[in-house]
């Protein structure tokens, strides 16, 4: 299971819930959503991982879905941190894709408790916070879109269909939360190095010096 004190790429989990208190509710939240799903834990469950009574948790989230929006929030915020930082990045859209897979992949190896929280419960937030979520997914997926496009404009990809093409690799990365195991034989890193050469496999990109003579 990833730790909250676990660092990747400089970035600390959950460094921006202050105070202390709260920041160790969210952990707990985290750890219990992952192990029994959002439905199946209570409260009392979620203060008891964070050694705290039940009252003490709604000092800080007034209701069990606020806890979710808030770890679904920062989650989504930070992913979509590293695709936009990978999209807007001059150089080659090859370059650019090869960030983005790598960073977003080990992202999701790493964090990979988290992610499975912010990835797969979308559905347990209220109607408003769930509408907020998806807007942020689709600016995740315009960022993927935005480089994918401009490898195809460059001739450095072949994309027949750039849309279902960015939903095949944004789903590729994502999974990798379901299936880490943190004692496995991979790093993060490893499999973000893996999933980056089978995304640019998969678009048939070309060198740049190659695509620039076509």
């Amino acid at each position: 299971m990833d730790s909250a004190a676990e660092t990747t790429d400089g970035y600390q989990a959950w460094s921006e819930v202050t105070p202390d208190a709260a920041r160790r509710l969210l952990v707990a939240a985290v750890e219990a959503f992952a192990e029994r799903g959002y439905h199946a834990t209570t409260t009392r469950d979620i203060a008891g991982r964070a050694g705290m009574s039940p009252a003490a948790l709604y000092i800080h989230y007034k209701t069990k879905e606020e806890l979710l929006h808030r770890i679904s929030r920062i989650g989504h915020d930070k992913a979509l941190e590293i695709l936009e930082s990978a999209a807007s990045a001059p150089g080659a859209a090859a370059d650019r894709l090869d960030a983005a897979v790598r960073s977003f992949v080990r992202w999701h190896a790493a964090h990979h408790t988290t992610a499975r929280v912010v990835q797969y419960e979308l559905d347990a937030l209220a109607a408003g916070h769930r509408s907020e979520i998806v807007a942020l997914r689709r600016r995740s997926d315009a960022a993927v879109r935005r480089i994918l496009a401009d490898g195809v404009r460059a001739g450095e990809f072949d994309v027949p269909d750039v849309p279902g093409t960015t939903l095949a690799v944004l789903s590729l990365c994502i999974d990798v939360a379901r299936w880490f195991n943190a004692d496995g034989r991979r790093t993060p890193d490893e499999v973000g190095a893996l999933y980056s050469d089978l995304v640019l496999r998969m678009v048939g990109a070309r060198p740049a010096a190659e695509a620039a003579q076509k």
